[in-house]
């Protein structure tokens, strides 16, 4: 039904159709607000231009769309602020920009392997917590963006019915095959609330292929970000993605504005001794932009994080903790061994061995199966 509606309603003979389904069609017709997600990417520029042309052609009001850019900081290219601002202009949409108020990308990892080095000198990790995000922890999409956008959209328009358009598309991965045409979102506006808000994400791009997402750019002289044009990478996202490829990471690294992020998350591996991607480190993807003191230490930190991995591995396996918590109380010949292992790793990292034999981790690990007993009362 959304197709043929599309179908009927545009005169775009060669883009393709956005998808639409009952629930947006609803929201239409009760003049919702529209919020518009742009990162600057050609997924969520050429949809929300196709999705403003279905909206137009169903009479839905222009005073009730805006455009919203979670700001990741000095994580992002330095051109993507402009270029979701022209973005914006040429969509005829005012342009809402917010960011995380506890600090931007860099300084969530920052953040993150400060708390972890904390947690691991009191034994509240069992192994020593690195600062980069990852697949399964997606700090820019849950922290960054929907934890900013979601809660800035409901406080601005509470009461109203309030749609997210994003770009989403089935074929960029796996994960995203069974992305649904729309979403009721309840991590804002519960159901049953007071003020009467509902929430729902909208993917007008799921069915679309990356050849359809730039035809559409060319079609319509969409704005179309450096990283692709001049770049030549293949996604738009941070400059520095952990869950880029190396030739999207190599390709940022060409870009000068990337330059001094570059040698930054460079110094936050040797400081922490993790790879910014589990099997890469960014230090190796373009070391010509690197001091011969810094590739040098280059090498003594991968040796420093070799080392850690092993003294690791040699604590029992099985008193891996689970959800923050010691699954039982160790033996005394256990317990040794795990003192041994952090010896050397609180010391590189400067950090205080409160722990220092056997007897005060096994004290420690009792400490912590008490407090989770009494959580569980």
């Amino acid at each position: 039904m959304g197709a043929a509606l599309a179908r009927g309603l545009l005169a775009a003979p060669y883009d393709p159709l956005p998808a639409i389904d009952d629930t947006v069609l609803a929201a239409v017709r009760r003049g919702a607000w529209f919020a518009f997600n742009l990162s600057g990417g050609k997924d969520s520029t050429a949809s929300a231009h196709a999705a403003i042309a279905l909206l137009d052609a169903l009479g839905h009001p222009r005073d009730r769309r805006i455009a919203i850019h979670a700001d990741l900081g000095r994580a992002e290219w330095r051109s993507t602020p402009s270029m979701v601002a022209a973005i914006a202009e040429r969509l005829g949409l005012p342009l809402l920009v917010v960011s995380r108020s506890a600090g931007d990308m860099v300084a969530r990892w920052e953040q993150r392997f400060l708390a972890g080095k904390r947690r691991y000198e009191a034994l509240e990790t069992y192994n020593l917590i690195g600062p980069w995000s990852s697949a399964s922890l997606r700090f820019c999409t849950s922290e960054l963006k929907v934890q900013v956008i979601g809660p800035e959209l409901a406080r601005r328009y509470r009461g109203e019915t309030i749609v997210s358009v994003i770009g989403l598309r089935r074929d960029e991965s796996p994960s995203r095959r069974a992305t649904p045409v729309s979403r009721t979102d309840e991590r804002f506006a519960k159901p049953g609330n007071a003020a009467g808000t509902h929430m729902l994400t909208w993917h007008p791009a799921v069915d679309w292929s990356a050849d359809d997402v730039f035809g559409i750019h060319e079609r319509h002289s969409l704005p179309l970000h450096e990283a692709y044009v001049r770049y030549r990478t293949t996604r738009l996202s941070c400059a520095f993605c952990v869950l880029a490829s190396v030739h999207d990471l190599a390709a940022s690294a060409d870009a000068p504005g990337n330059l001094d992020l570059y040698r930054h998350l460079v110094a936050i591996e040797l400081d922490s001794t993790f790879s910014f991607q589990p099997q890469r480190w960014l230090a190796d993807v373009a070391p010509q932009l690197l001091s011969a003191a810094h590739l040098h230490e280059v090498a003594r930190v991968k040796v420093r994080s070799h080392a850690r991995r092993t003294l690791e591995a040699a604590m029992p396996p099985e008193l891996r903790y689970v959800k923050g918590c010691p699954p039982r109380l160790p033996s005394l010949a256990e317990a040794a061994l795990i003192a041994k292992a952090r010896a050397p790793i609180l010391a590189h990292h400067g950090l205080a061995d409160h722990f220092p034999d056997a007897a005060a981790v096994q004290a420690r690990f009792a400490d912590l199966l008490a407090m989770k007993a009494e959580r569980l009362r």
